[in-house]
Formats: structure tokens, sequence, C-alpha cells
């Protein structure tokens, strides 16, 4: 009795091992992107200045195939998008950050976590800048994008994890197989047996016989 109540205290154990781990995981993703995330913002403006890229000057730092590093404080969403919606963008990334750790908490998958932390720890680096650099109100603060490709909106690492994530963890859906929905096996018959009616009907009888002569001996 001892031996099944312990088995179903571990049976009672595992999802919340399960719920752990995966938590672990998505946390572990989201502070790596969050440290590089700040620390490559630091770096930044301690080395540019912002404003239009001078040349010789200290806004940009020229990069391979056209590309530079350009400082920008960016009130709106991802890309220098929505500008002067940054708080509304700022509440939409508290949330979704919740969001995605509770479904990180509760998948049972290894990858689909660490990508749902890699995609909560952009949101939650561009909400650091959002908070500790707020002026006008909460949340009002200028995220800082920096990585100009001279043909897309500036960004940062944040915003590039959170793409990376959405579209790695799309295709990692996809790959995976659907629920089984086979139907339940059915039971053996004798012509699944190999033995046909008639045989099967003979050797009943015969095993009858024999049961009523030995009862009668």
């Amino acid at each position: 009795m001892r031996a099944a109540q312990d088995v179903d205290v571990l049976t009672d154990q595992a999802p919340l091992r399960r719920a752990g781990r995966g938590l672990v995981l998505a946390l572990s993703s989201a502070l790596v992107v969050v440290a590089a995330d700040r620390l490559s913002k630091i770096w930044v403006e301690n080395r540019l200045m912002a404003g239009p890229c001078r040349p010789n000057g200290d806004e940009c730092i020229d990069l391979l195939f056209g590309a530079r590093l350009h400082l920008v404080h960016n009130h709106g969403a991802a890309f220098s998008t929505g500008t002067r919606l940054g708080p509304l963008f700022g509440l939409v990334a508290v949330a979704m950050t919740v969001v995605l750790f509770r479904l990180a908490a509760t998948g049972r998958d290894w990858t689909r976590s660490l990508l749902l932390g890699l995609i909560a720890g952009g949101a939650m680096g561009n909400l650091i800048d959002r908070v500790v650099r707020a002026e006008d109100g909460p949340l009002s603060g200028g995220v800082i994008d920096f990585i100009d490709l001279r043909w897309w909106p500036v960004f940062n690492l944040a915003d590039s994890a959170v793409v990376v994530g959405v579209v790695v963890f799309v295709l990692h859906s996809l790959r995976q197989p659907g629920p089984s929905h086979a139907p339940d096996p059915a039971p053996l018959t004798e012509l699944d047996l190999g033995a046909k009616p008639e045989q099967a009907s003979k050797t009943a009888e015969i095993s009858d016989d024999r049961s009523v002569s030995e009862s009668g001996g």
C-alpha cells in the first residue's frame, strides 16, 4: 500500500517539476537577452552621440555592407514605429511577458521554453528603457536603438531577440507532430487469429463433447 502511495505522490509532483524546469529555462534565456541588451545599450550611449550622422563625427560608426551603429531614442514600438504610444506599448510588454512565462511554465518542450524566454527577454529589455528613462510619466522613456541597416528602421538586440524568437518558435511548432487520433484497436476475433468459422464451431463442439463424457465417466 505504501508503495502505491509513493507512486501517486511522484505522479502528482511530475507536472510541478516539468513546470519548474520550463520556467527556469525561460527565465535563464530571458536574463541572457536582458544582460546582452543592457550592456550593448550602455556601450552605445557611452560611445555615440544622438543625432544625424556627420562625416568623422561621433554620431555613427560604419560597419560592413553599408550598415552602421547610429544612436536613436525611440518613443514608439519596435523598429521606431508608433511614436508617442510608448506607454501603451510598455503595458503590452508587461502583459506579454507575464503570459510568455506562464506558457513556459505549462509546457513540456525545452526548446519551446527557451524560445518563449527569448521573446520575453526582448520585451523586458525594451521595457527597462521605458521605465528607467521615463520623464513625462510612467513608461514614457525612449528605447535605445542603434543598429542601422540603412534599408530598415533602426533597432536593437532586444528587437532582434523578439523577432528571432517568434520566427523560430513558429517554425518549431510547425515541425511538431500533431495529436494522434488513431481509433482504438478492435478486439481480436476468430478471423483475426486465422481460424475459419466452421473450424472454430467444430472445435467448440468437440470440446463440449469431451467435457460431457468426462463428467459422465
